[in-house]
């Protein structure tokens, strides 16, 4: 019963935000009144000493209870007062302010674009600074360590520009400085000093990074939302100049980083390379096709920096939920490498190479020629390595038992061409061998 009314109670003070400080008063009132009506009279007739003093005190009662419920009735409400004026206060910061970098945030501004498109603020700049790499580290290393970045970069901001009222957080990965009586040769020196004070700063080995773009209005018949929209596509033609080279330095980095965590990934993904080439060479790719096979062969792995350091390195038995924390990382590989135009061919490729001839693999179930031919190599090169390797849990298999697995599975697992190709002109040995 206790538990029951205790719910109900929880379900009213949630929909109704004050009604449970009012009930409470209204409750510690009765009890008052209550307990000053049953007892009171009770205590004056045991302690009078005669009907004189008892009528005496009856006359005044009255205003006691008055006096004494009042007076309690105030720091009550007071109280209540209290925590609706924090709350109001709490209501007015998250409206205006953002809570993971505090600074202003986009509402807020809107609010005051009028303030500074004013005569007196003339010449105004605008500055609008983009994070660079940001779905990139979220995808490797996590959403605190995004959030991290986000404010290493706000705090950049903040260090350089001259007062903190200027800027505001104007997006997910955007943010924009308002700098009034200040040329445009001023803001491109505040932009300077705010790329050097990035270079200081890192989240994960990887450097923090903004694309900055800044306009002027400097005079009163300028359209302030133009300047707006001139500092935004600047900071877009940068990005673009900015973000190719700076996703190649963050990839390295997620490679470095996932192979000191697991030292065993690192040798591992260079022996699937070289297997890869060989396969490729043998089925008569180009040299260029077959450097990229080696490429992906590094890079097949990488999205297992998103997966638990201690599902990684367990030497026992793999539980259910861990094989399917494991099952995730061509897809984090696949995120993390489609962020570069440049690398979105081998992103298609990593994301494939789990999948099986018969279509029984993952993450989406392609089957036969569906599957890229660089991804259907790729398999069969990282199961001969994980077979001929040597693992925590089993010694490596010899290359009798490797061989047959190869042939059961080829038409199953591994395209049977390539299969074939690999066994005959790879490993020099037959393929009818034990057929």
């Amino acid at each position: 019963m206790l538990h029951y009314f205790k719910k109900q109670w929880n379900r009213i003070t949630r929909r109704h935000k004050y009604q449970g400080e009012c009930i409470k008063i209204c409750l510690i009132y009765f009890v008052l009144g209550f307990l000053w009506i049953y007892f009171s009279d009770r205590i004056v007739y045991f302690l009078a000493p005669n009907d004189t003093f008892m009528l005496e005190v009856n006359t005044y009662k009255g205003w006691v209870y008055v006096i004494v419920t009042t007076m309690i009735l105030y720091f009550l409400i007071q109280s209540l007062l209290k925590k609706v004026e924090k709350s109001e206060q709490e209501s007015l910061y998250l409206s205006y302010y953002d809570v993971q970098t505090g600074l202003y945030n986009r509402r807020y501004y809107e609010t005051q674009i009028q303030v500074f498109d004013a005569k007196e603020n003339l010449p105004v700049s605008v500055i609008i600074a983009d994070v660079n790499g940001l779905k990139m580290i979220n995808d490797a290393f996590g959403h605190q360590a995004g959030d991290q970045l986000l404010k290493k970069a706000a705090d950049v901001i903040k260090r350089i520009c001259p007062t903190i009222d200027t800027i505001a957080r104007w997006g997910g990965d955007e943010f924009v400085i308002f700098l009034p009586n200040t040329s445009y040769e001023q803001a491109e020196a505040l932009v300077e000093q705010i790329k050097a004070g990035c270079c200081q700063e890192r989240v994960n080995r990887v450097r923090v990074s903004l694309s900055l773009g800044w306009d002027t209005k400097t005079s009163a018949d300028m359209d302030f939302s133009e300047i707006m929209i001139n500092a935004e596509n600047e900071m877009y033609k940068n990005k673009i100049i900015q973000n190719e080279g700076l996703r190649g330095n963050i990839i390295n980095t997620i490679v470095t980083t996932l192979y000191e965590k697991n030292p065993r990934e690192e040798e591992h993904s260079q022996r699937v390379g070289e297997v890869a080439e060989k396969i490729g060479e043998a089925i008569g790719l180009s040299s260029i096709e077959v450097s990229k096979l080696k490429v992906i062969g590094h890079l097949h792995d990488i999205g297992k920096i998103g997966i638990e350091e201690g599902i990684l390195n367990k030497a026992g038995k793999l539980t259910d939920r861990e094989q399917d924390e494991i099952r995730r990382h061509p897809e984090i590989g696949y995120r993390i490498l489609s962020s570069s135009n440049e690398m979105l061919d081998l992103a298609n490729c990593v994301l494939a190479h789990h999948e099986r001839w018969d279509g029984l693999g993952y993450p989406r179930g392609l089957s036969g020629e569906e599957i890229p031919l660089e991804a259907r190599i790729i398999a069969l090169a990282d199961s001969y390595d994980a077979m001929s390797s040597e693992r925590p849990y089993r010694k490596a298999l010899n290359e009798d038992v490797i061989l047959y697995e190869i042939r059961k599975n080829a038409g199953r697992q591994f395209d049977p061409v390539i299969a074939k190709v690999f066994v005959e002109k790879v490993l020099g040995k037959p393929w009818d061998n034990g057929k």
